[in-house]
């Protein structure tokens, strides 16, 4: 098993990550990742810190010390045609250059125009679940690119036929997210990376005086909507494609060993925890106190996780007809409470 771990991109997060990585005895977090440069190009999440390359340098050889590998996620799902100008291919072509001659890793990316510009650099390409990798055909479209590693789209996390199917296709590794808890086929997702797309690549659309400017936006639309629903419907929690750390064999027993961990906007405690659960595949009382987008939620639901025992037999072979199953709705009233003040 293979732990990719978040990271809010500062050095003293990476020092408290990894001296809890060792003095746990953690030996199965293998690759830690932040977001790259704001100067140059936004992320598909929140970002805290966003380091310039002289700090990646620093981290990356930090990393290496402890035996971890260090990837830069460069994942916007919108990049305004930007990096098609002249002026963009020179930008990105030297920013992943610079990372390279920092000793990088790897580089997570959505576009696959950028597959392509990596093929020129010595490190890994990861495709990001941002690209919505949910079938062997897309899996196979962005091996053939130049691909190294893929992040499955998350919605197929508990697709037991198709996770097979594209471990059968492709060739390259193949990770999930394990702890993300978005609502499941969300019709926000798409939107919602574009959003952060625009907001975190603001400084690089000014500095580059590209034509995209930064948005003056009045609130987070996606983020409420994603909460209020789940407050009057709890069921879609529980539909949300998470994996619940004792599970993770079941996605060993197919061939996938590699498990990321989401959230790197949270606080360095709360990253140490998730890694530890995940670590020693267990955990005991509350499950959504390890689950991001939205951590929120934890304040207001109780989730037993030991009461989910069993769960992910039925969760492999559901059809995901949710009218006809009703499944998550009967299990919700079992296992979700709500917490009083």
């Amino acid at each position: 098993m293979r732990l990719i771990i978040p990271h809010p991109g500062h050095f003293p997060a990476l020092k408290e990550i990894l001296a809890y990585k060792e003095s746990e005895g953690l030996k199965d977090v293998a690759e830690v990742y932040m977001a790259g440069s704001p100067d140059v190009m936004g992320s598909g999440r929140a970002t805290l810190h966003a380091a310039l390359v002289d700090e990646i340098k620093e981290q990356t050889a930090y990393a290496h010390q402890h035996n971890v590998k260090l990837n830069i996620v460069m994942n916007p799902s919108c990049l305004g045609g930007y990096h098609l100008t002249l002026h963009g291919y020179k930008t990105f072509d030297w920013y992943f250059n610079e990372l390279d001659k920092a000793g990088v890793d790897g580089v997570t990316v959505a576009e696959p125009y950028f597959v392509e510009l990596l093929r020129e650099h010595s490190m890994e390409t990861v495709i990001s679940c941002v690209a919505h990798v949910d079938s062997p055909q897309r899996a196979e479209f962005f091996e053939a690119l130049g691909a190294d590693a893929i992040a499955v789209d998350t919605n197929i996390n508990r697709d037991f036929g198709i996770l097979k199917a594209i471990k059968k296709a492709v060739h390259c590794d193949l990770r999930v997210l394990v702890n993300e808890g978005c609502l499941y086929k969300c019709p926000f997702r798409h939107a919602h990376f574009n959003l952060f797309s625009h907001i975190t690549s603001s400084r690089a659309a000014s500095s580059q005086n590209a034509q995209v400017q930064p948005p003056n936006t009045f609130g987070d639309y996606y983020f409420d909507k994603c909460i209020s629903i789940r407050v009057r419907d709890p069921s879609q929690i529980i539909r949300s494609p998470w994996i619940r750390p004792e599970d993770l064999k079941a996605y060993e027993a197919i061939g996938i060993d590699e498990f990321k961990i989401s959230g790197r906007a949270n606080a360095v405690r709360w990253i140490l925890n998730c890694m530890e659960v995940y670590h020693r595949r267990e955990l005991k009382g509350n499950l959504l106190e390890v689950l991001d987008c939205p951590s929120e939620l934890r304040y207001t639901f109780y989730l037993d996780n030991g009461l989910l025992d069993g769960c992910i037999d039925q969760w492999k072979n559901c059809k995901k007809i949710c009218d006809d199953c009703r499944y998550c709705d009967e299990l919700t009233s079992k296992v979700l409470k709500v917490i009083k003040k």
